[in-house]
């Protein structure tokens, strides 16, 4: 007879075997951004959000439909443009002159995984109806809230090339992701490998080879819960909040991390950091979390949530190169 214990080894077995062989398949479909693969990975399984940034051509879109192919989940894919509304995101009421009645029909938002391409096209009003899909896994239209799926994922893209027409993000939207993943072009190897994969596709008359089976939303939950159940020692969420305040308190560590830094990183920085570190960890296959886990999360974590002094941009400063002096200076356990 089988104790819970032994039941609570299987289910965490079965669900990092199936995230492993999820982790193999993408990998083969989006060659040379491994990165973006398990910035992915780890978004699902800490149930938040990711901000995708880099030039076109990059397979930030093929990334999140691989996804998409993985798992059994409704997907969709939503272009921003200057001229979108939000019901072109949430839905809109329909009048039926029939009855005289109104039908609520469901917009994009309604799926579980979304792609929001080139966010930053958008207007505010089309982005703060993405806001509070985001943050409260809701929407409303007129006086009715409609609950979102329980897999809601979004993943936004930005051009960072392109500025024309472009609206920028207001920091309430970003510190709603969970990560900021920088994409950059593959070398030389593996751009020739992508031209045989999309040659050898093209040959078979198709877009994607399929996964040999896909995970299920249950075992995405349970996955989400056995990360959640991680040993997290005092000292490495101690190192966590250490860091974050870090970025509130730059004075205390270094007078020019103190000029470049107009503001800090909110507490929902430290959850991001935290909930990263442990899927990273449960990925490995560890039962605790260790500081290394902290500081491969970090970056992604507080890069986008760092607004910068102007003089330290005028110089050149980076929130990229502020986050690596905060992991250089702030000590770990």
């Amino acid at each position: 007879m089988d104790t819970p214990f032994r039941d609570s080894h299987h289910v965490r077995d079965d669900a990092l075997s199936s995230f492993t062989q999820l982790r193999q398949y993408l990998n083969t479909q989006i060659l040379g951004q491994e990165n973006l693969v398990l910035s992915l990975l780890v978004t699902l399984l800490a149930d938040g959000h990711l901000l995708v940034e880099g030039p076109p051509g990059l397979a930030k879109t093929r990334a999140i439909k691989a996804l998409a192919q993985g798992l059994e989940c409704a997907f969709q894919r939503v272009q921003f443009t200057p001229d979108m509304l939000p019901a072109d995101l949430t839905g809109s009421d329909i009048y039926r002159p029939e009855d005289g009645s109104f039908h609520f029909q469901r917009g994009p938002l309604f799926h579980n995984l979304i792609l929001a391409d080139e966010i930053n096209r958008a207007p505010a009003k089309v982005q703060s109806a993405l806001l509070e899909a985001m943050a409260e896994h809701q929407i409303s239209v007129g006086s009715s809230t409609y609950p979102l799926p329980a897999l809601f994922l979004v993943m936004a893209t930005q051009n960072p090339i392109e500025h024309e027409g472009t609206y920028p993000l207001p920091e309430a939207q970003l510190d709603r992701f969970m990560l900021h993943t920088l994409v950059d072009y593959p070398d030389r190897t593996t751009t020739g490998r992508i031209m045989a994969l999309a040659r050898r596709e093209a040959l078979e008359g198709r877009t994607m080879t399929p996964p040999p089976r896909r995970m299920s939303q249950e075992i995405v939950f349970a996955a989400r819960r056995e990360a959640l159940s991680l040993t997290l020692a005092d000292s490495v969420a101690d190192y966590i909040t250490a860091l974050v305040d870090a970025t509130r308190q730059p004075q205390a560590y270094s007078e020019k991390l103190a000029e470049s830094l107009r503001w800090g990183a909110s507490p929902r920085a430290a959850i991001a950091i935290e909930r990263g570190a442990r899927a990273l960890a449960w990925l490995d296959g560890r039962d605790y979390v260790s500081p290394e886990d902290v500081q491969a999360v970090a970056p992604d974590a507080l890069r986008h949530r760092l607004m910068l002094d102007y003089t330290a941009q005028a110089r050149g400063v980076t929130a990229e190169s502020c986050v690596s002096e905060l992991l250089r200076l702030v000590p770990a356990p």
